[in-house]
């Protein structure tokens, strides 16, 4: 599994597009920070196209807890890595919307879950 960094694709089913924000800046990888744990949660989703019956509300922002893709293995400063089968819900209505990786956008570093 890939390290996911700021530059990893994240995106809504409707492909709307998660707005990264490391909280740690020493580990890189071709100089973009990995993600570590609670980096995806509560972050903002970006241009989410779903408009669908009164009641229903398009993807804003990443919940808290992700489902899976923390490393249970590697760590930064007691932090686990962010992996590229990240998985988590999204505000969107109605409950259930899942975000997930598109692309880590990096091939270079792989990690185990």
């Amino acid at each position: 599994m890939k390290f996911l960094t700021d530059k990893s694709s994240l995106k809504c089913p409707h492909k709307g597009i998660v707005r990264n924000k490391p909280s740690q800046n020493w580990v890189t990888i071709e100089n973009n920070p990995v993600l570590v744990d609670n980096d995806p949660e509560l972050r903002d989703i970006d241009r989410c196209p779903f408009h669908g019956p009164p009641g229903t509300k398009a993807c804003g922002k990443t919940l808290l807890q992700v489902v899976s893709g923390y490393s249970t293995f590697i760590r930064i400063d007691g932090h686990a890595v962010c992996l590229d089968n990240l998985l988590g819900f999204t505000d969107g209505v109605p409950p259930g919307f899942k975000y997930n990786v598109v692309d880590p956008e990096q091939h270079f570093v792989d990690g185990v879950a």
